[in-house]
């Protein structure tokens, strides 16, 4: 019988007791800090705003820092690839020092997984990793097969080695790296969790859908199940509470488990990170599969799950002793790339000939006015005693009311903003059992000791 975590249970213990057990195993101060997305096009260290400049001392205090880059980062002048008929929403473009930006602001690891990493192709994918390389951060979620995209990638530090492993709900279908078979190669690109969606609906609106099914199939009559059916490619399902379901593909679970499992074996810290928008950005609430999900990933070695992708903060738990963000929000959202490729300016509405870069973005945007989307925190993880003993989360906005030039840089905030944020963020996180405390514009989680 093969146990959640990818394999059996005879054989999960024994490979823990010959190559390591899943406990923390870094020194006491280790401090981990993690943002949610970085949608940045310049180099930005060069800022004179005190506020950023707080920002980045909290970075570069860390151990090891995390975001997720949602970019692709090459020089177009040189570029030999092409923007994709299927891209993430945006295309998503930096210039080549941004790399080394990152680098200065302290960043060592990014997660590449998400539905940008393909915006500009297989060739737009392999020059982001080769400036990041140069540039000294380690990256995880995209590679020339899913071994490799799927793979630990590791860092050491002072205080001791970590592995980071990148997984994306959230992609479009040829975005997805493959495994080779017989004389097939592997394929180039993401490490994907896939997810089948249903819509959860009364028993009354399942009736109705099941009118509808029945009034337009040509094919005769098929077997039906009571409590769920298919229509026009939709999986409806009776339940108590309507909205969206999800079920994730137990082959890709027991690949991202088994790999966790190895990062965790060959590190003394493990995180693990997933990208995904269900089930929308609208949503403050994570997808009713991502709970379970992230106990798994926990369970199998992770000592931090770092979820992002709605563009705005979601819950935090802490389980088992360690942290669960469900979203993280945006922490840059500086989208001056250019160019646009041709699909986005039909996509809005615009002519190439005659608007802007500028103006399409402008258009793209205007779905993401609200202030939760300029809103976010920086979570500082600080453990002792390989223990996470306290998290502070440091609120910040990302320059919303700026023009188009100089907005999406992230800057601290404090009193009656901060309170919104924390506000906000202890409802979100109040149905995961987690206290959050403000003190001096600072958001607190405090552990109490975890008994052997």
């Amino acid at each position: 019988m093969e146990n959640e975590n990818g394999g059996d249970p005879a054989e999960l213990r024994a490979g823990y007791d010959a190559v390591g057990s899943i406990a923390t195993n870094v020194a006491d101060g280790f401090t981990m800090v993690a943002v949610g997305d970085l949608i940045v096009s310049r180099a930005v260290t060069k800022s004179q705003d005190l506020d950023f400049a707080a920002v980045v001392k909290i970075l570069q205090d860390a151990d090891v820092t995390f975001g997720n880059l949602e970019v692709n980062i090459f020089d177009i002048r040189s570029f030999i690839g092409s923007p994709q008929a299927e891209y993430g929403g945006a295309y998503h473009l930096s210039l080549p020092e941004v790399g080394a930006d990152l680098k200065a602001m302290g960043f060592n690891i990014v997660g590449r997984a998400n539905n940008h990493s393909l915006d500009w192709g297989v060739e737009g994918m392999r020059e982001t990793s080769r400036v990041l390389d140069q540039s000294g951060i380690i990256h995880a979620g995209v590679g020339e097969s899913l071994a490799q995209a799927g793979a630990a990638r590791f860092i050491e530090t002072a205080r001791g080695r970590v592995a980071l492993l990148s997984c994306a709900t959230t992609f479009k279908p040829m975005a997805r790296a493959g495994h080779p078979a017989a004389e097939a190669p592997g394929r180039p690109g993401l490490n994907a969790l896939r997810l089948a969606q249903s819509i959860v609906v009364s028993p009354e609106m399942l009736g109705n859908v099941r009118q509808i099914s029945s009034a337009l199939r040509t094919d005769g009559p098929v077997a039906e199940d009571p409590n769920k059916v298919v229509l026009a490619g939709m999986a409806y399902k009776m339940g108590d509470k309507i909205g969206y379901s999800f079920e994730p593909d137990s082959r890709d679970v027991a690949d991202i488990l088994r790999n966790v499992r190895r990062g965790k074996q060959f590190s003394d810290f493990c995180i693990a990170t997933n990208h995904g928008h269900e089930p929308g950005n609208w949503s403050q609430e994570p997808p009713d599969y991502e709970q379970s999900f992230a106990h798994r990933v926990i369970d199998a070695g992770a000592d931090a799950y770092i979820g992002h992708g709605p563009h705005q903060l979601r819950g935090i738990e802490i389980y088992k002793g360690r942290p669960i963000f469900y979203s993280l929000g945006n922490f840059f959202q500086d989208d001056l790339g250019t160019p646009s490729g041709a699909e986005m300016f039909g996509d809005y509405a615009k002519d190439p000939r005659v608007d802007t870069d500028a103006e399409v973005k402008v258009a793209e945007m205007a779905g993401y006015s609200d202030p939760v989307f300029w809103e976010s925190v920086i979570a500082v993880s600080r453990f002792e005693r390989n223990q996470l003993a306290e998290l502070r989360l440091y609120p910040i906005e990302l320059g919303r009311s700026k023009r188009f030039a100089n907005r999406g840089i992230p800057g601290l905030v404090a009193t009656h903003k901060a309170r919104a944020i924390f506000d906000r963020l202890q409802t979100l996180s109040k149905p995961f059992g987690t206290e959050i405390f403000v003190e001096n514009d600072v958001g607190v989680i405090r552990l109490c000791p975890i008994s052997s």
